[in-house]
């Protein structure tokens, strides 16, 4: 009839752009499949100037397969499709296809935690892809997008040197793919070797802080994302990432804050609010938790991270079963979702189920091993289970991945020091090394004290437990602790005649009441007396040398 085709075609063209820019995917789908649909004598490559690239019809149709997550036919439209999009389009389908089936399987065999692992599930497309990738390579005909999908799948296949190399080659030949550093920082790279062989370009100054934060290097990373703020001052992604050093660095206001700063800027923000949850979790701030959990449901219910925030409410309201129900929905959603392994792992020992704990804490490390948290619960539930060997080895990961971290050190301590180990030589150095990085709970000064007492060395415990009285009096405490040291301080300085000294811990002492007032009392008169005679004798010497 009277159709213009060639308008038609035109139209249709057109059409899928538009609809496909303002996220309309299935009239997008319908408009390319007439398009496709058209008869043949027509060219099937539109480049009529009102778009850049040229590209053929059949690829606006796969692109349409694609987007409403229609891998399989996506990837057979484009078969035979010979330009670099509708080549990597293809592939990278075919390979998300492959990654669904796998997934698909794997929630078939589920786990014991009915939160389903992949170990038996394999992608079953990496063969074939690896194979037509490989060629193209050899052939010098791979661009950026091409390295990047080989380098995902040499990861899958454990091929981690290779896979490394292919994403260099990806993020050296097209630098702002974010995805493609990511992927390089999954690899478990050594940071320090891999900094030589980045590509001169600001993206490597993003990929180099975020390494920082995953290799516990945060006063660095913390360095680099304020350099990066001068740039992208109105960057959401740089302020999370500046607040999530501060966490890591245990500067928890300095992390609520900016936290809350990026949550005003962007209520609807779901991406790492779960760590802002997490602080509010160890400040106990009820009412603000309630709060994020509220708007995190209205934003997104069916987020990991919106399930991660609520059951940290319901753990710091100690119902832990909610608590797990909610940290195994999150799983259900992203099976690689790192927190929530490790925060499920803490609920069973919560819930004195320490079987649970260790495999939650295990499956936390097999995808990252880099993840201290689940080393050291791994630590903790072995020694609730009274395996001190174990929990040394877990603990030791712990402090390998955060050297300065005082709390791992005191663990290990406490390992060394517990019946089936007795090694007190190792357990004093790991306290000692405790208290070089700033031990803020305390532990390490009284545990040095009393294992120098312990083995009679009276006048280092002195030492120790003088540093310890000066600390517990900064924080304001007075609980049986002070009590310990004022009485150890008490005697020491009344038997070595330090006795001025032993006047005002006892004075002290007796200011606490309780059921040592008496011994106090007691201890109060001796040392008056010994004082008086002292005082005596000295004035005696002092009278006999004048008379000379």
């Amino acid at each position: 009839g009277g159709l213009d085709l060639a308008a038609v075609q035109s139209d249709l063209r057109l059409a899928v752009r538009d609809l496909q820019q303002r996220g309309l995917t299935k009239p997008a789908k319908w408009a390319a499949e007439q398009l496709v649909g058209l008869e043949t004598t027509l060219g099937s490559s539109s480049s009529d100037g009102r778009e850049g690239a040229a590209c053929s019809d059949k690829f606006l149709l796969a692109k349409t397969y694609f987007d409403l997550r229609e891998y399989t036919r996506a990837a057979s439209c484009l078969k035979g499709e010979r330009d670099a999009n509708a080549r990597f389009l293809r592939l990278y389908a075919t390979f998300l296809a492959g990654e669904r089936r796998k997934e698909e399987q794997a929630v078939e065999e589920s786990g014991p935690l009915d939160c389903s692992t992949t170990a038996g599930a394999r992608n079953e497309e990496l063969s074939t892809i690896e194979r037509e990738l490989s060629q193209y390579v050899e052939r010098g005909e791979a661009d950026g997008f091409l390295f990047y999908l080989f380098g995902l799948v040499l990861a899958e296949k454990e091929k981690n040197d290779d896979a490394k190399d292919a994403l260099l080659k990806s993020v050296g030949l097209y630098p702002c793919n974010w995805a493609a550093w990511m992927a390089l920082q999954e690899l478990n790279v050594d940071l320090a070797k891999l900094e030589a062989s980045l590509p001169n370009h600001w993206m490597a100054s993003f990929f180099v802080a975020s390494m920082c934060l995953e290799v516990q290097e945060n006063e660095r990373g913390l360095r680099h994302y304020i350099d990066l703020q001068k740039v992208f001052p109105e960057s959401e992604y740089v302020l999370a990432q500046a607040a999530t050093a501060h966490y890591n660095l245990r500067q928890f206001d300095e992390a609520q804050s900016l936290f809350e700063t990026l949550h005003k800027k962007s209520p609807h923000r779901i991406e790492s609010m779960d760590i802002y949850s997490n602080i509010l979790y160890v400040k106990e701030a009820y009412a603000a938790l309630s709060h994020l959990a509220h708007h995190a449901i209205l934003t997104d219910k069916y987020k990991p991270e919106t399930c991660c925030i609520i059951g940290n409410y319901y753990s710091l309201r100690t119902q832990h079963e909610k608590a797990v129900t909610y940290f195994r929905r999150a799983l259900k959603l992203n099976r690689k979702y790192l927190s929530a392994w490790t925060l499920m792992g803490h609920e069973y020992v919560e819930m004195k189920n320490p079987e649970a704990a260790i495999e939650a804490y295990r499956r936390a490390v097999d995808i990252n091993p880099r993840d201290y948290r689940a080393w050291y619960g791994l630590g903790q539930t072995y020694e609730v289970l009274r395996m001190p060997y174990y929990a040394l080895h877990y603990f030791r990961q712990a402090t390998k991945l955060r050297p300065g971290d005082a709390r791992f050190w005191c663990a290990m301590g406490q390992c060394y020091e517990s019946e089936e180990l007795n090694m007190q030589d190792a357990a004093l150095e790991c306290y000692k090394n405790a208290e070089n990085r700033g031990d803020r709970e305390g532990i390490a000064l009284a545990k040095i004290a009393d294992l120098y007492r312990k083995r009679g060395d009276y006048e280092a415990a002195y030492l120790y437990n003088k540093k310890n009285i000066e600390r517990l009096d900064t924080d304001g405490v007075c609980n049986a602790d002070v009590v310990a040291t004022l009485m150890f301080l008490t005697q020491h300085c009344k038997g070595t005649g330090r006795l001025h000294e032993s006047e005002m811990y006892c004075t002290r002492l007796l200011d606490y009441g309780g059921n040592h007032t008496q011994d106090a009392k007691s201890l109060l008169k001796e040392i008056r007396l010994l004082k008086l005679n002292t005082e005596e004798e000295f004035d005696e010497e002092m009278s006999e040398s004048m008379s000379d």
